[in-house]
């Protein structure tokens, strides 16, 4: 198997998920605010995926020892800087989630559900008892669960999967035609703009090659890891399109409201 046959396999889910009828519904600044109210937890839990990949492809323990992959290593560390710790519009160090909530408060959409789940699982609770106190939309609960069952594996080749074919690259193109059609002014959506155009300037043509080059290192010749990762990846796809799906109903549901 090779990146090229995974690729072709998912070329059914991919365009489902780019033609997805919940694009064509975003068409107030109260639609952007549902959509950025469930899609916020898939911007935090992508660095769990994270994390879980730089801890396996680097070393985090102490006393240090060389890893195996200085390439992987760097490329992970490279990510986890631009994440965990980028510069926000005002200079100031902010991790993509926090940018991502500062583009939220300036259009009024609630962040109290995303943040009271954060706060659990800043005080101890873990993913299931959390996911029990806060109530989530069925499929964002679904999300989370599935990308947390990945890093359960313990398996960086699954993990790593998930990383690199269950994340896309549409929602940019989405919200900048969003933003362009809206009647507001500029100012309206700067922070939005702003994290939009850091994501499209850090995720361009360097890390998608390098992310696929980290799966064909995992794997080797390795035809069950192969497997493997061409499973995780349409599962995650579907994971992703049940997430649009629930989203989509939400919107749906205010509407007929």
């Amino acid at each position: 198997m090779s990146i090229e046959h995974i690729e072709k396999e998912l070329i059914g889910l991919r365009a489902e998920l780019n033609n997805h009828k919940l694009y064509s519904a975003l068409t107030s600044i109260e639609d952007v605010k549902i959509f950025m109210g469930q899609h916020v937890f898939a911007v935090w839990d992508f660095m769990s995926l994270l994390k879980a990949l730089q801890n396996h492809l680097t070393n985090t323990s102490v006393p240090w020892s060389p890893i195996q992959n200085p390439s992987t290593a760097r490329f992970i560390n490279e990510i986890v800087l631009g994440e965990e710790s980028d510069i926000n519009e005002l200079g100031e160090p902010k991790s993509h989630y926090e940018m991502y909530l500062d583009a939220m408060h300036q259009i009024n959409a609630s962040t109290t559900q995303i943040e009271n789940f954060v706060c659990h699982i800043q005080n101890g609770f873990s993913i299931k008892n959390t996911v029990n106190k806060v109530e989530l939309n069925t499929e964002t609960l679904n999300f989370i669960d599935y990308t947390f069952q990945v890093i359960a594996t313990d398996e960086p080749h699954k993990i790593a999967s998930a990383f690199t074919f269950g994340r896309e690259d549409v929602i940019p193109d989405m919200f900048f035609q969003i933003i362009n059609q809206s009647k507001t002014s500029d100012n309206t959506y700067s922070k939005l703009t702003y994290y939009l155009k850091r994501h499209i300037e850090l995720d361009g043509d360097e890390h998608g090659p390098l992310s696929l080059k980290m799966i064909e290192e995992l794997c080797g010749n390795d035809q069950q890891k192969w497997n493997d990762v061409l499973e995780v990846a349409k599962e995650a796809l579907q994971h992703r399109i049940a997430l649009w799906d629930g989203i989509y109903n939400l919107i749906s549901s205010q509407i007929e409201a």
